[in-house]
């Protein structure tokens, strides 16, 4: 379910303090933040932030497509590992046989 439309997108007020303060200064470093449920405003553009995804920080730097979206969308908190490949269900189904052969 989302955000009513009359209360306006969530942005934490001390993000939104770290990012005004980031505007002024000439050089930009990222913005360390635990901030995941907060929307990505126009503000935020051109601007580098390290989101925390439960294990380490990673690195997001907002472009203008990114607005109205939530910072945590950019940072996945879970790693797929790959299936196992079908060459190795056949070679256990072709040794299975060859036993049941003998």
């Amino acid at each position: 379910m989302s955000r009513s439309s009359k209360k306006g997108a969530f942005v934490d007020k001390h993000l939104m303090k770290k990012v005004n303060d980031m505007k002024k200064q000439p050089k930009h470093k990222p913005i360390k933040t635990w901030s995941r449920r907060s929307t990505i405003f126009p503000e935020f553009v051109g601007l580098n932030f390290s989101v925390y995804n439960g294990k380490s920080f990673i690195n997001v730097y907002v472009t203008e497509d990114m607005v109205g979206h939530k910072l945590g969308e950019f940072v996945p908190t879970r790693v797929f590992k790959l299936h196992s490949s079908n060459n190795k269900a056949e070679e256990a189904a072709k040794e299975g046989s060859a036993e049941g052969a003998k």
